[in-house]
């Protein structure tokens, strides 16, 4: 089992940058694919991007394909997303996750632990 904390989220103008970072406890974080999802008000969670266990492989929406990056340091247990050139529809909740699947999915179902989000706003 693995616990998951997200931080960094915040207000930024539009153009700006933020970067969300998740902390996992456990020893076996490097076993874990995980990624970020996010809710905005009155929508359906949507996947973000996510990254393998060893992270030399990452899967990004396309809607923020070229603006985000998500990384992971398995030494810190720790997994971020670089948010840049942001825009007010990338306002909503972002969720980190951890799935025990090897394959790096889209799908929210295949995620078995998550956070408990962080807010990030962004103004026009």
């Amino acid at each position: 089992q693995v616990q998951l904390v997200e931080s960094g989220g915040g207000l930024v103008q539009a153009g700006g940058s933020l970067r969300l970072s998740c902390a996992a406890s456990g020893r076996t974080f490097s076993s874990y694919t995980m990624g970020w999802f996010r809710q905005a008000p009155g929508k359906e969670r949507e996947f973000v991007a996510a990254i393998n266990r060893s992270g030399t492989s990452t899967l990004y929406a396309n809607s923020v394909k070229g603006r985000f990056t998500i990384s992971r340091n398995n030494a810190k247990n720790t997994v971020n997303l670089q948010m840049n050139s942001l825009k007010p529809e990338d306002t909503a909740v972002y969720y980190c996750a951890a799935s025990t699947l090897v394959v790096v999915s889209t799908t929210s179902r295949a995620y078995d632990y998550w956070g408990q989000g962080t807010q990030v706003t962004v103004s026009s």
